[in-house]
């Protein structure tokens, strides 16, 4: 076997494994993110608690309910949808002609509540979800093993990023939500219901959380912290691939997964910060974000 300056495949491949996989996680929440976003103009700070009500959903609906992993991938995203309603009926639309600082401490404040109510009742230490028995076990590709849990959420992540993308870029429901954004008077003129838009638009985004965090129920310990941890690092996948941008919140996530899979192969010490790394080198050059245009 090849040796790439002295890595062995096996590392390289594993590593590389390890970062798509991550990058599956910050391509669907950073979407999440951006539609919310882009359509809505709300930087959603409760993305990372809501991708852990999906964890813990499917969690609950396993120990509570006996209902098993493929069941919670349909009937959790949509739950968590409806929580996310709920918050942008209530609060979250008195703030649309506000300043974006206003969004971002209510559903800062929204988040912190969120984990402090787990955190109180399932404490801090992670859960266990065991995989749906087509999820174990794997293949060997012969340069490396690949479990069939993370083929799984590479293959759900695609799929469901790339149907976003043509959702709001290729239909008509796209175009009247892009529309609704840059002149929510005239199509409501034409007999839509704009404020129905916004607030599904709105549970839509927070559903993609939800749906990551069921894909992360059987990869990672179910535990209240799970999502803070990862929110900052979402948010600067979003901000690489410029605030509200569909396709570059895509293809910047699983790009940067890739980036810090290799980062841990040569430099494992920067694999924590070389995404901020990043950011700031790309806010120097364009402060819009890569695929983001600027005002």
């Amino acid at each position: 076997m090849f040796e790439l300056l002295g890595i062995p495949p096996q590392v390289l491949f594993g590593q590389l494994l390890l970062g798509l996989i991550n990058g599956s996680f910050y391509a669907v929440l950073s979407l999440g993110l951006a539609v919310i976003f882009g359509l809505l103009n709300i930087i959603n700070f409760t993305h990372g608690a809501q991708y852990m009500l999906g964890a813990f959903g499917a969690w609950m609906l396993l120990n509570y309910l006996g209902v098993g992993y493929w069941w919670a991938v349909f009937i959790v995203p949509p739950i968590v949808g409806v929580t996310g309603i709920v918050l942008e009926r209530l609060l979250i639309r008195r703030l649309y002609h506000l300043d974006h600082l206003y969004g971002l401490l209510l559903t800062f404040g929204m988040a912190l509540i969120i984990v402090g109510f787990f955190r109180q009742f399932f404490g801090v230490s992670g859960l266990p979800y065991p995989p749906p028995p087509l999820l174990t076990g794997g293949h060997n590709l012969g340069f490396m093993y690949l479990p069939n849990s993370r083929a799984w959420v590479i293959f759900a992540s695609l799929i469901v990023c790339l149907a976003t993308w043509f959702i709001i870029e290729k239909t008509r429901l796209g175009a009247y939500l892009r529309a609704a954004t840059e002149n929510p008077t005239m199509v409501g003129a034409f007999g839509i219901n704009v404020p129905l838009l916004v607030t599904l638009t709105y549970g839509f985004g927070v559903a993609l959380a939800g749906f990551a965090g069921v894909l992360a129920a059987p990869i990672y310990a179910v535990n209240p912290n799970m999502g803070s941890d990862l929110i900052i690092v979402v948010f600067a996948v979003v901000v690489i691939g410029g605030m509200g941008s569909i396709l570059g919140s895509i293809l910047t996530g699983f790009g940067l997964g890739l980036i810090e899979g290799l980062t841990r192969v040569f430099y494992p010490e920067g694999s924590a910060v070389v995404i901020f790394v990043i950011m700031a080198l790309v806010l120097l050059v364009k402060p819009a974000g890569l695929f983001g245009r600027s005002a």
